[in-house]
């Protein structure tokens, strides 16, 4: 590849990752990444940063179960429009090493599932959600082997994650109960679920590469993380456990043992580029990530274990994650071109399918993004960029669960067209 091309790529690559993370669906927070495995010489390490500013605002909501709320008549105050989603980066590192000159192996450190929200216990659906936030380490091994075909190489690829995820949720669980006599005794009526696991998966792929042209077209699987068995705990000691009986509740008052099981999905990744002038490059995307793997996470206490399994209608079931989530798409196309010997410019624009059926503000997500590329010498490449998009408007209400059940019973609420910006900065070294 030629240094031109290859100066023009490291500009393409940013946007590609400040895109992903930038408008990410489902729990995907940095999603995978393995383009530093196609980096040309023996040895090339990579790291990163990416800050992203969701602007998403929660408006018009109404407490539809004041019973375990604040009360959708004014009872207990609280606001009816917050703001949902707080910053938050994504960094992520990686090193190549040419065992031969046909294989190669990269090792990655990333975060690729999170979220965070944190609207806060002092508006009116504080009953379904106070804040949530869900983070992961993918420590990854992605390696390749090339034959020669026609003019060009065919790369097969392969390889390993192992990846942690741990993370909590804080709602309010009674709520107008507690406004008198137990408010007055510090009691809040806030539960908390506290989660942890851990999985292990593979990826799988091919890529074709012509250097001539800086064609490249490279389709990756990445096999669903099987969880197995999520751990945690339900914390509901912000209730009295006198009030045990009259609650009909055995769990108030104490911290409970619980565990769940949840599949990371699966997904399929396309990704091209191709010059197509002198100093010229264009590039794009194509990703599916079947999040509808996701959609309610049930979680029983650990003593029923050997009583029955424990799923969304499951009579020991003592809470869950409301997801219902469907696939995710993303689609993005690019351009990049080379200034002079050390500079070069890409912009991107892309679409992401929102997720969300109901129960979350994950809508579709419309995104423009730009960045540059400074090599001051061979060895050495710093990348900038940044991205500005727009969240699309929706809703969150009743909405279908598996079997006869209903979910987001809780309290209703609408959202309108927000505003989400990044930034990121990338630095690479190369022998």
């Amino acid at each position: 590849m030629s240094k031109a091309i290859s100066t023009i790529l490291g500009g393409a690559l940013l946007l590609t990752g400040v895109a992903s993370v930038a408008q990410a669906g489902g729990l995907e927070r940095g999603g995978y990444n393995w383009e530093l495995l196609f980096e040309p010489g023996r040895v090339a390490t990579e790291a990163g940063v990416i800050y992203v500013m969701p602007d998403r605002r929660i408006k018009n909501a109404v407490d539809t179960n004041p019973r375990d709320g604040r009360g959708a008549n004014g009872i207990g105050g609280g606001a009816t429009s917050v703001d949902e989603t707080p910053d938050y980066s994504v960094p992520r590192f990686g090193f190549k090493v040419g065992i031969t000159d046909d294989a190669d192996c990269l090792a990655t450190y990333s975060q690729p599932w999170g979220v965070h929200t944190d609207p806060g216990a002092d508006w009116v659906g504080a009953n379904q959600n106070i804040e949530t936030k869900i983070d992961s380490d993918d420590y990854g091994l992605t390696c390749s082997y090339k034959f020669a075909l026609s003019k060009g190489y065919l790369r097969a690829i392969g390889g390993v994650s192992y990846q942690e995820l741990d993370g909590f949720k804080n709602r309010l669980v009674f709520g107008n109960i507690f406004q008198t006599p137990y408010a007055a005794l510090g009691y809040d009526g806030q539960g908390v679920l506290s989660l942890n696991a851990d999985g292990v998966g593979w990826r799988a792929g091919v890529a074709y590469e012509l250097p001539e042209y800086a064609l490249r077209a490279s389709l990756i699987y990445n096999a669903e993380i099987d969880l197995d068995q999520i751990n945690g705990t339900v914390d509901l000691t912000e209730i009295p456990g006198a009030l045990a009986g009259v609650l009909r509740n055995p769990f108030v008052g104490r911290v409970t043992d619980v565990y769940g099981t949840a599949t990371m999905p699966q997904s399929l990744d396309f990704r091209w580029q191709t010059g197509i002038a002198p100093d010229w490059l264009a590039f794009g995307q194509v990703k599916w990530v079947d999040w509808s793997v996701l959609e309610v996470v049930a979680f029983c206490p650990t003593s029923t274990k050997a009583l029955g399994a424990c799923g969304p209608s499951s009579p020991f079931r003592l809470t869950s994650l409301d997801l219902m989530f469907q696939d995710g798409w993303t689609v993005s196309a690019g351009l990049g071109h080379k200034f002079n010997d050390q500079w070069s410019g890409s912009a991107q624009i892309s679409w992401d399918r929102g997720t969300s059926t109901g129960l979350t503000t994950q809508t579709d997500t419309y995104l423009l993004s730009g960045g540059v590329s400074y090599t001051p010498n061979k060895n050495v490449e710093i990348r900038a960029g940044g991205a500005v998009g727009v969240l699309t408007s929706g809703s969150y209400g009743p909405t279908a669960c598996p079997g006869t059940q209903t979910c987001g019973t809780d309290v209703t609420y609408d959202f309108g067209d927000d505003f989400v910006g990044a930034l990121s900065l990338s630095g690479k070294l190369k022998f």
